[in-house]
């Protein structure tokens, strides 16, 4: 090969499994592959940059705590890791409904990598390599290995693509561009080429990162502290709360202004964003500074989060302000900030392109649709986000192991959890920036929370056999309590007692004219089931989980059976499949954009064709008048 100097040669060491990088996607990915019981390899650029926060270093966040949860519950192993490294953590939007809340944690960078790194190593079935992989080899459209740059085949029968943002990258700020992976570590620029030779379509996308700055160059008497939760919830279900209940660092929270602003505008002309320079497009709700002022050119200011990059380092990550600007101006603008105008760049902010896949080209198992045993996750599906990566290279690690297995792939719907809106988006919709994960996404967020991720997955997991039997008899019995306790809340009678009437006073709720249950006084919105202890004289004691969840299903019990019955019609059109050899040209009444767009995308069942873009509710009813036919 012109890119190697050495010979071909047939690495012997007998692999089932080839999981190409070893990012957040690789690294669940394999994991989960290896716990399967198939011979893995990982193979990654450098060992150094397993498990890497390139960008902040923080795990969870809005949806996508749901996301780190619901990995959690299936066996995953992002949930306990940062349970063991983070520095600081909070439960966002708790003034809203808990269908919204999302856990959020600040890691300590380095030690979160050294942690997986240290998982990964110990894991039976699976070995690291540090290697590019240069070739996916395959025969009549089947995986058969990988090749390496030094020329080495790696014989196996099944390749999960986890190559995040390496493929091709380039770093850019200002007029410098240097072909480096993110962190300046080596891009993977030969794979590629052997991607597009198997029929697989590729875009160019890009990301960016703000500037590090050094700790003691900056003032924070100028900024306000932002602390984590007194009581800290952990992200793994099978974390002792108690263990995580720690000292934390805090964060601090400042604005740009009207100087910032100039500054930017000034030198538009020379951000590569603006020239032409750049070429991926780049993710919509995590703009660069530059694009902020440009966009919203009527905001006099936008916040900036300075958050530590870990316990033994003095690099603050500086959120909210990514850019791509020249060095020089960095400088200018970052000392335009209140507390920052003595700061000291450690490393400057750019922006990364890389490729990636349009992932309409996968199914829903996250298996290439035109080379069987190839299956793909993370930002090399086009999304961004850790946690995103995570959840996609956990399902494409069980569903490789399953087709080896002979088995069907798991496919998590949009009903069941944010892993399922997640990539039935990817797979159904097509994008033209990085996808992120939001709440509105998932119609049925109320029944998707992320304090009930367990109960909706871990029989999945168990299932498939990634969570163990103790585990799961714990599920169980957490949901006998759960449910006992709701049924002795509905039938437990509370009469109108001085001491009840004055309890109700002390929470701002209307006196009771007649008896009521204990039930009925949880719905009430000022009212909760720890409230209502002192007058309940048969309560037992109970875990807090348990507790929330009692609450939680009185509380919403009308608006959580109104999306249960919506999910029942959901789940029929799932269940309406679609014959793979189906011809599309052939039904007379679909419009063409629809025969296109069906014919391109070959949904598994009506439900997925219904949500193609192109594809209108007439067409669906053509359709299903065809399948009846049939």
């Amino acid at each position: 090969m012109k890119y190697s100097a050495n010979s071909v040669w047939e690495n012997k060491d007998g692999y089932d499994i080839a999981v190409v990088g070893a990012g957040h996607a690789g690294c669940e990915a394999a994991l989960a592959a290896a716990r399967l019981g198939f011979r893995t390899v990982i193979f990654t650029v450098s060992v150094d940059s397993i498990a890497l926060m390139p960008c902040n270093p923080n795990i969870g966040g809005s949806s996508k705590g749901h996301l780190v949860r619901e990995l959690d519950a299936l066996g995953g192993e992002m949930g306990k890791v940062i349970d063991k490294t983070f520095i600081q953590s909070k439960m966002l939007n708790k003034s809203k409904g808990p269908a919204v809340h999302s856990l959020r944690a600040q890691a300590d960078k380095a030690s979160y990598s050294r942690t997986m790194r240290q998982v990964l190593q110990d894991q039976e079935n699976l070995d690291i390599r540090q290697m590019e992989v240069t070739d996916i080899l395959a025969d009549n459209h089947k995986v058969a290995g990988v090749q390496t740059y030094s020329g080495a085949i790696y014989p196996c029968r099944a390749v999960i693509l986890c190559t995040g943002t390496y493929l091709k990258a380039r770093c850019i700020y200002g007029d410098v561009s240097t072909q480096t992976g993110p962190n300046g570590l080596q891009a993977a620029n030969y794979l590629t080429e052997s991607l597009k030779s198997l029929g697989i379509q590729m875009y160019r996308f890009k990301t960016g990162t703000p500037a590090r700055i050094d700790r003691n160059s900056i003032d924070f008497s100028k900024m306000e502290e932002q602390k984590g939760d007194d009581r800290i919830v952990p992200f793994s279900f099978t974390t002792d709360p108690e263990d995580v209940q720690i000292d934390q660092a805090s964060c601090w929270l400042t604005y740009t202004n009207e100087n910032t602003h100039d500054i930017i505008r000034k030198n538009l002309d020379r951000s590569p964003l603006f020239s032409g320079m750049i070429e991926g497009t780049g993710p919509r709700y995590c703009p660069s500074i530059e694009d902020k002022v440009v966009k919203f050119a009527d905001k006099n200011r936008h916040q900036v989060f300075i958050e530590p990059e870990g316990l033994d380092t003095t690099e603050m990550y500086v959120g909210g302000m990514s850019s791509s600007l020249p060095e020089d101006v960095q400088f200018a603008m970052y000392r335009t900030v209140p507390g920052l105008e003595n700061a000291k760049i450690v490393r400057n902010a750019y922006a990364i392109e890389y490729d990636c896949i349009d992932a309409r080209q996968l199914k829903s198992t996250l298996e290439f649709k035109n080379v069987e045993g190839l299956f793909s996750g993370g930002q090399f599906n086009g999304s961004s986000g850790y946690e995103e990566a995570a959840a996609q290279g956990l399902v494409a690690g069980i569903n490789a192991a399953r087709k080896l297995q002979g088995k069907e792939g798991i496919i998590i719907d949009r009903s069941e959890g944010y892993i399922g809106v997640l990539i039935d988006d990817l797979v159904t919709k097509e994008s033209h920036e990085p996808y992120r994960m939001m709440t509105s996404r998932a119609e049925y967020r109320l029944l998707l929370r992320q304090d009930n991720a367990d109960m909706r997955l871990t029989k999945l997991g168990y299932e498939v056999g990634l969570i163990s039997g103790e585990r799961y008899q714990k599920l169980l019995e957490k949901e006998k309590l759960i449910n006992e306790e709701i049924k002795r809340a509905e039938h437990t009678n509370i009469g109108t007692s001085a001491e009840v009437q004055e309890l109700l006073a002390s929470h701002g709720s209307t006196p009771l004219t007649s008896g009521t249950t204990l039930g009925e006084l949880i719905r009430r919105p000022e009212l909760s089931y720890e409230a209502l202890a002192p007058i309940d004289r048969q309560r037992k004691q109970l875990p807090d989980d348990v507790i929330e969840q009692v609450n939680i299903n009185i509380k919403y019990e009308g608006y959580i059976k109104r999306q249960q019955r919506q999910v029942e019609q959901f789940k029929k059109l799932e269940k309406k499949m679609i014959p793979e050899d189906i011809d599309y040209n052939s039904i007379q009444s679909l419009r063409i954009e629809a025969k296109q767009k069906l014919t391109e995308i070959r949904p598994a069942s009506i439900g997925q064709a219904s949500r193609i873009s192109g594809v209108s509710p007439a067409d669906i009813s053509v359709l299903l008048v065809y399948l009846e036919s049939r």
